[in-house]
Parts: structure tokens; sequence; C-alpha cells
């Protein structure tokens, strides 16, 4: 019944990042300004500004960066001339005029970003580069998308391959039984990474009452640690931006939320409404208590930031970094010469340093989660008094 209820715990996490990926791009879109919408880029545009480059002989770096970190309805690969090298990926929409809408994202590029009265929304709308309908007075209405877009197809395609992975681990222990031999190769090393994450920071963090918290924190860390790699990896399916989507951290950081006040004890509540400060820091006026408070909140927010930030700020930096290679194009040999050779170098620089960061960034979120929730664990011991010398006496001796 435990590798049910952790199978099923695996399907529901999944299911909760496909659907805060619908409903974040649905309120961002309704609350953000255009010039914050600039990452999500359309067939349409993308060929625009591809041949204006191309006649100008100059690179947009915005248009660039935000593609990339961006989420989009089809994966660009690469432009071959005036060719878009891209993978279509399925549009699922459900208008409430007209129904169920499902057909591949290659249709928008081959009818000028419109198909079946659905149109991505041009550039200064407030759905910029999202799919809406038009109503009878010519308003924009954003429908229910439901599409694998391209950060929930990579967000798919890595679960899937950590599921191979983790299961094909597990098929080698279900046909050796336990102290026949001892596993080697990625078996031998995997077994030494889970075994590490586990007993250093799982067991030590959470406490004694750690097995009820193991599977999600080790799911939370294999999970930002696969998607952190398969970010680095600069051709598809790799190279999609899924830990930099504030959606994704935010749901990571709402199951460490749950599993953090929903199993918290009697003393975690205590310390939170009732805290062990002077009484005139909790009447008349309950300071302590609305500061506690808020950190039940402020806590996960910066598990969520913390994670969206680095993993943001990685891909752009190495981006600009590439870009200088062609911004120098026009100035010179010697200039461009010099400056692509920096450009490689700090290339390569970053990448080394992004590997190390996609582990201590899983690392740093699995620790804290288990920090946040060994902390919501813990029983106050009661302190002894000891009233008389008799008592001090046979201490002493």
């Amino acid at each position: 019944m435990k590798r049910k209820h952790n199978t099923w715990f695996v399907i529901i996490l999944l299911m909760g990042f496909l659907f805060s990926e619908t409903v974040y791009a649905d309120t961002v879109a309704a609350v953000t300004p255009a010039s914050q919408m600039a990452a999500d880029t359309t067939v349409v545009q993308k060929s625009e500004s591809a041949e204006k480059e191309q006649e100008e002989g100059t690179v947009d770096v915005k248009e660039i960066v935000f593609g990339h970190i961006g989420d989009a309805y089809e994966w660009h690969i690469t432009t071959w001339g005036k060719t878009h090298v891209t993978v279509p990926l399925p549009i699922i929409v459900y208008s409430q005029t007209t129904g169920w809408h499902v057909f591949s994202s290659a249709r928008l590029e081959e009818n000028n970003g419109s198909y079946e009265g659905l149109s991505i929304a041009p550039e200064g709308s407030r759905y910029e580069g999202k799919l809406v309908e038009y109503d009878a007075q010519g308003n924009e209405v954003r429908p229910w998308d439901f599409s694998i877009t391209k950060v929930a197809f990579a967000l798919i395609f890595n679960s899937l391959l950590l599921m191979i992975i983790i299961l094909s681990v597990a098929r080698w222990y279900k046909k050796h039984p336990q102290d026949s031999e001892a596993p080697g190769g990625f078996v031998g090393f995997m077994e030494m990474f889970i075994m590490m994450v586990n007993d250093d920071v799982i067991k030590s963090c959470v406490g004694p009452k750690y097995h009820k918290f193991a599977p999600y924190l080790l799911t939370a860390f294999f999970f930002i640690f696969i998607n952190n790699l398969m970010g680095l990896v600069p051709f598809f399916p790799g190279g999609a931006n899924v830990t930099g989507n504030i959606a994704v951290t935010m749901v990571l950081a709402v199951c460490t939320f749950i599993a953090v006040n929903l199993f918290g004890n009697k003393a975690y509540w205590k310390d939170i409404f009732w805290p062990d400060v002077p009484w005139w820091l909790k009447v008349p006026f309950p300071m302590m208590p609305l500061i506690e408070f808020f950190g039940v909140f402020t806590k996960p927010f910066a598990l969520m930031i913390r994670l969206f930030a680095n993993m943001l700020a990685g891909h752009m930096a190495m981006l600009v970094l590439t870009s200088l290679i062609f911004i120098s194009a026009s100035m010179g040999p010697v200039l461009n010469g010099s400056l692509t050779f920096a450009s490689v170098l700090f290339n390569i620089f970053m990448n080394a340093l992004e590997l190390l960061v996609a582990f201590i960034q899983a690392y740093v979120f699995t620790m804290l989660s288990a920090v946040f929730i060994g902390l919501a664990q813990a029983e106050h011991e009661e302190k002894k008094e000891i009233k008389t010398e008799k008592e001090i006496r046979e201490l002493n001796n």
C-alpha cells in the first residue's frame, strides 16, 4: 500500500504542475503589462522579426533571451535561412461559445496565427502571445487553455525520464535479493546519491519521523535536479527553462507548505500563536504571534523565489554572453574575434558553474524544506526544576 500511495503522490504532483501552468498563464496575462509579457513569442512575430534582422544585419538580444526563458505553443529549434525549424505542440482549448478545440500548433503558422476562430493575441494586447477569441463587440476573450506548451512538454518529458531512471534502479534491486551482491555502475551511483540525500539531508533535518516525508523530499530533490540538468542541454528536448518558471517553483513551494502545516504538531502551532517570549510582546497587541503567523507564508515564498530567480538568472546570463558574438559581428574582425573568444570562455565557465548550481539549488530546496518540516515535528522537552540541595548532591555524585 505504501508504494501505491507514493505513486499516487507523484501523479498528483505532476497534475499540479500542469494545472498551475494553465492557471498561472491566465493570471499573469490578466494582471501583467505588455512589457512584462515579452517572453511569450508567437510564430508570426518570430517570422517578421527574423526577416527584419536579416535585412538590417542586427540581432534582437531581447527577443532571443525572453523567447528562450518564456513559454510558447511550439518548440523553436533553429532558423535555417528563412525557414524556422520548430516542433509543433498540441493546442487544447475550451471555449464557452464554440466548445473544445484540439489541433496542432502548426495550423497557426499555416494560417498566419489564426485557426478555428482562435488567434494569437497581437503585440500590445493584455494577452500578448496567448490564444484568444473575439466576441460580437470585437473584445478579446481568453478561453480555457490546456495546451501542451514548451514548458509543459519539457515538464512531462523530464518527469518520465526521472521515472524511467528510478524504476530501472528499483528493478535491479527487485531482481537481486538483499545481501546477494553490491550494485555497481549506474545503479551503485544512484544508491550512493539517494542515500546521501536521505541520510545527510532528510534524516538529519527532519528527525525521527523522517520516513513519512522522505518520499516527497526525495521526489522534490531529483525532480529539481533533473530539470536543472536538462535545462543546460542545448538541443531538443533539452534547454527548456522549467525550474526558471515561477509556476513550477510555486507548486513545489505549496507542497512544502502543505507538508509543514498539515502535519505540524501542537508544539509547532503553540510557538506560532503563543510563542515563548515576554508577555508584553503577546498582549494586548499580539506582535510576535502576527510575526510568526506571517512567517508561515514567507518561508515557502522564499523557497519559490530562490529557486526561480537562481535558475532564471543562469539561463539569461549564458544567453547574453552568447549574444555578444553576434552583437559584435559588425564591429570589425579584431573586436569581434576578441569578444567571441571571451564569450566562449565565459560560457564554458558559466556552464560549469551552472552544473554546480543545478545540484546546489536542488540540495538547498530539499534541505530547507526538511528543516521547516523538522521544526514543525519537534517536541519541546520540559525543563526539570531542582528544588532541594539533596537532589543537587545526588546529581553531583
